[in-house]
């Protein structure tokens, strides 16, 4: 795992608080002063008379005026440290969680080539309907090999098709094999741009936005967001006319050259946010906007099969515990519906639920 700088702000040593400043210039004004009263310098090295040069400080004094102005230069070093971090304008919370950024945030990278085939071929053997978008998940994590990148990223995908045939779950399984934080943002029930950029300070309920959050919380800095039905998102707009929509607030986040110095409204912070892979789902791509399009690879896939939706019931429900009896049955409904009616992940997933609670409902008498 690498660590990158991912804030761009400076964070002072926290050994030098107002206390320790002061401590430092009091001792230095006691030098001046010794030495200005034929006070004789230490003998390097002569541990004795480091002992007697000591002794002499201390006797040196100090009014009160004298240290009344060490103080007030104390504070105006740390108050000119505070401005030169970039967080000074931050609430002592906000200041606290950044400060776990000192250090940087963390990557998470894809070992070798060998593993980037053996968490392809995971999913691809649980999902085999997803295959391109697996096989260009595989082709992304062999280039970041070889590339030597300290960490992965997908680059931003669309995942195009009809509802339920797992497109979610896709991006779940991705981020379990990479280990990964990820973070779900619905389309339908987030319309506006601030769930992802966060909104600016000064508005009643101002918060950073959901991506952000997630990277501060996890420390990581290249989790996967997921934004399901992103075409259904709509464009709310103020009294003043300005668009707020999901589809505008995501443009400088996908493309990688402004995403490395993203600026967030709710910190007033510049953050490298080029690091997270995007993956988008949507049903249909008739309401997306063209520049939106243009910054994201889109894949159209195909729902399941028969035997698709077959070997996830036996799957899923060997997963669940369920009889062979249970799974049996389920698989025969699939074989005679699935001619003459369109099945989807989210039916058969209906399907296991009825039986696994019928499993463990108490027989009746």
């Amino acid at each position: 795992m690498t660590k990158i700088k991912f804030i761009d702000a400076r964070f002072a040593d926290p050994d030098e608080n107002e206390f320790a400043l002061k401590r430092r210039f009091e001792w230095h004004l006691r030098k001046l002063r010794a030495f200005q009263d034929g006070v004789s310098p230490k003998v390097p090295g002569d541990f004795e008379d480091e002992l007697r040069w000591n002794d002499d400080l201390i006797a040196v004094h100090l009014s009160e005026k004298d240290r009344n102005k060490v103080l007030r230069r104390a504070r105006r070093v740390m108050g000119s440290r505070a401005k030169a971090s970039g967080l000074s304008h931050l609430s002592s919370d906000d200041r606290r969680a950044l400060e776990a950024f000192r250090g940087g945030a963390d990557l998470v990278g894809i070992a070798s080539e060998h593993h980037a085939d053996e968490i392809a071929a995971a999913i691809h053997a649980e999902m085999p309907w997803m295959a391109a978008a697996t096989d260009f998940l595989w082709k992304a994590m062999r280039r970041s090999v070889r590339a030597g990148e300290p960490g992965f990223r997908l680059p931003p995908v669309l995942l195009d098709g009809p509802p339920g045939i797992g497109k979610s779950v896709w991006s779940r399984e991705l981020g379990r094999h990479l280990g990964v934080p990820r973070c779900g943002i619905e389309g339908t029930a987030e319309q506006a741009s601030f769930v992802v950029n966060g909104s600016q300070r000064g508005w009643g309920t101002a918060f950073p936005g959901r991506p952000l959050q997630t990277i501060v919380q996890s420390l990581c800095a290249n989790p996967i967001v997921v934004i399901d039905e992103i075409e259904k998102a709509g464009t709310p707009t103020s009294t003043k006319g300005q668009a707020y929509g999901l589809t505008e607030g995501l443009l400088p986040l996908l493309e990688r050259s402004s995403a490395v110095a993203w600026k967030c409204p709710y910190y007033q912070v510049g953050f490298d946010m080029s690091w997270i892979s995007w993956v988008l789902t949507s049903n249909s791509l008739r309401t997306l906007p063209a520049p939106f399009l243009s910054r994201l690879e889109i894949l159209r896939l195909a729902g399941p099969g028969k035997g698709d939706l077959i070997s996830f019931v036996e799957r899923e429900g060997a997963r669940r515990g369920l009889c062979d009896a249970a799974l049996g049955a389920i698989c025969e409904v699939i074989d005679q519906v699935s001619d003459t009616h369109e099945l989807n992940l989210r039916h058969v997933s209906r399907m296991l639920a009825r039986a696994e609670a019928m499993a463990s409902s108490p027989l009746s008498h």
